[in-house]
């Protein structure tokens, strides 16, 4: 897919970390970004990204509407040739993932999805994994009750004993 216009960088930090990858890693994490923010822009729940550093990685947060978890993109470090992008390891995304593609990606455990850094992108299966990383909360959250708001269970009262 043929790319717009490279996007600015808001922050600073953001984009001497970037200026700081050999330029065949730095070309291709360009391009994860910018299929983070495309994606974000397509869907409507998710709002204005906030691109930051966490660990000193380039990362991606649905701060504006909290629909999502954090994305991060870095190179895999003892492997100078591959690049990964990140998700939280506590929630099932990559497991998701990797249920989805099987053998369209190669994933780093159960928390990155890592790519070869001359390999061609699967962008059509990685933008539906940055969507549903980008909804990730959003879809967690529907349909779901909180407790006291359940009809067939009322909140359990308990008095607090009188000290004689």
């Amino acid at each position: 897919m043929k790319r717009k216009t490279q996007r600015a960088f808001k922050d600073n930090r953001v984009a001497k970390v970037f200026a700081a990858y050999p330029a065949n890693i730095r070309a291709k994490l360009k391009v994860f970004r910018e299929i983070i923010f495309e994606t974000a822009e397509t869907i409507d729940s998710v709002g204005a990204l906030e691109e930051t550093l966490k660990w000193n990685q380039p990362s991606y947060l649905t701060t504006e509407t909290g629909s999502g978890s954090t994305i991060r993109i870095d190179r895999v470090k003892p492997d100078d040739d591959r690049i990964a992008m990140y998700f939280h390891c506590q929630t099932d995304l990559v497991e998701t993932f990797r249920e989805l593609y099987p053998t369209q990606m190669e994933y780093g455990g159960n928390r990155s999805i890592l790519f070869d850094g001359t390999a061609k992108i699967p962008e059509k299966a990685l933008r539906h994994c940055i969507g549903l990383a980008l909804t990730y909360h959003a879809r967690k959250t529907t349909g779901k009750k909180r407790k006291s708001e359940s009809p067939e269970k009322p909140p359990i009262r308990t008095r607090r004993a009188r000290l004689s």
